[in-house]
């Protein structure tokens, strides 16, 4: 894990994955390296990017200036997400409940390094119907990116705070 600054924020880096794919030409193998990182500032703000390169050092560095462009905000409210929610990606599904003070972040692999850069502390998750690491990863961010803040909810419905969660 490395910790990077971009415009007065602290970012922290995760790789995931790291594969070797090669690509058949006429004169044998392309060998390259494909890259998946994660990058947070365990405060709301969150992404995800790929790269490929002839080395992996390069395909990270790729990776994670795809991740800096792709940053979303997650409205975290005391240490968890405010409601149920089920992001998709392809085939796979990721089912992200709120849960109380003390639960601590249930979740794996890919799941388990986005919650924790995105800062939240209680929460359970489950993966579904896809084991890749990668389409886990998307589903993953976006269930988060579709969660919507309270406040912007109960503007919309014209309600008040007692009767948003009736």
């Amino acid at each position: 894990m490395q910790i990077t600054e971009n415009t007065e924020e602290l970012f922290e880096e995760e790789v995931i994955s790291i594969r070797r794919v090669t690509k058949v030409v006429k004169g044998g193998k392309n060998l390259r390296f494909s890259a998946a990182v994660v990058v947070g500032n365990r405060n709301g703000k969150v992404g995800f990017g790929m790269g490929k390169a002839q080395e992996v050092p390069l395909a990270i560095k790729k990776a994670i200036a795809a991740a800096k462009k792709n940053l979303i905000e997650v409205p975290i409210l005391n240490d968890t997400i405010s409601y149920y929610n089920i992001g998709k990606f392809g085939s796979g599904r990721v089912v992200l409940r709120p849960a109380s003070p003390g639960t601590g972040v249930i979740a794996g692999g890919a799941v388990r390094v986005i919650m924790e850069l995105v800062g939240i502390k209680n929460i359970l998750t489950k993966s579904i119907r896809s084991k890749n690491i990668l389409t886990v990863a998307q589903a993953t961010i976006d269930g988060l990116n579709t969660l919507k803040h309270p406040d912007t909810i109960r503007s919309k419905r014209n309600l008040n705070e007692e009767e948003l969660w009736q």
